[in-house]
């Protein structure tokens, strides 16, 4: 069964979020994490990625610094800043509310009769 973009549309910016709570990242490495968190099963289109960069850099939830070039090519870094660790706290409990509401609606009642 595949993921479908649907279900998970929406919840871009929290994904990501989430994935720089623990440190910095540059796009290619988030994407790489979401693919092995779900099993090769699900992955951002690189415009989708980077579109929800910018959204999330103008909402000041994350930073971006230029990585050492030393060490392979230049690559962006992203950081999260403290409004992005509220903002990704908000975004958690939608989607935790959300999937509440989602596993009620779909469960069959019991007919007491």
């Amino acid at each position: 069964m595949s993921i479908t973009a649907d279900i998970i549309r929406g919840h871009t910016e929290t994904i990501i979020l989430v994935s720089l709570l623990e440190h910095d990242s540059y796009g290619y490495q988030i994407n790489k994490d979401i693919l092995r968190k779900t099993g090769n099963r699900y992955e951002l289109k690189e415009a989708t990625l980077y579109t929800a960069f910018r959204r999330l850099e103008q909402a000041g939830y994350i930073t971006t610094y230029w990585g050492d070039e030393k060490i392979g090519a230049r690559r962006r870094y992203y950081s999260i800043t403290p409004a992005g660790r509220k903002a990704c706290e908000q975004g958690l409990r939608e989607w935790n509310e959300a999937k509440s509401m989602i596993d009620r609606l779909l469960a069959p009642e019991s007919n007491s009769s």
